[in-house]
């Protein structure tokens, strides 16, 4: 089979416009627009030009979303106690904390503490459960995007072959 390009900018806009217009349907009988809570610790370059990314693309689908800094000498029970009061707040249908974490900071403990129907990075061990059942859930972003360019560019999957190089829980 030969090497076909896929055009992964495009696709995006796609996705982004079709969210668009889920949102403006949703919206339109007079429903407010989602609202995702960004959570950034500290001042780590790649992280926040991934934040900026995603609330970039959120405001273009129409998606309403803030991000929350936090210092990077936070402790872990202000961040647990920003998370609980984020996943007690009705306006607030998802979350996301931008990783990695500072040190004295437990990821683990950090994700366990999003409420799974807010897990929007779907890392919560009742999301990745929900997805290992087929049970519908948040699918990390890495992994449910990488599907949805090849099902929106026509590859079938099925059947072939794949070498994936390096792991983790977020992408494979």
């Amino acid at each position: 089979m030969p090497a076909r390009l896929i055009d992964g900018t495009a696709i995006a806009a796609d996705v982004r416009a079709d969210v668009a217009a889920d949102v403006a349907e949703f919206t339109s009988n007079g429903r407010r627009a989602p609202y995702l809570a960004v959570l950034l610790v500290g001042e780590h370059p790649a992280s926040a030009s991934y934040v900026r990314a995603k609330t970039r693309a959120a405001k273009e689908a129409g998606i309403d979303s803030d991000t929350i800094r936090h210092p990077d000498t936070i402790s872990q029970a202000d961040l647990l106690a920003e998370i609980a009061r984020l996943n007690d707040d009705e306006s607030v249908d998802g979350i996301l904390v931008q990783l990695p974490l500072p040190g004295q900071v437990d990821e683990q403990s950090i994700i366990e503490a999003i409420a799974p129907e807010k897990d929007v990075d779907g890392f919560h061990p009742v999301s990745i459960g929900r997805l290992q059942i087929g049970a519908d859930a948040f699918a990390p972003a890495t992994p449910a995007g990488i599907v949805e360019l090849l099902t929106r560019s026509g590859i079938e999957t099925s059947g072939a072959h794949a070498v994936i190089v390096g792991r983790s829980n977020i992408v494979g």
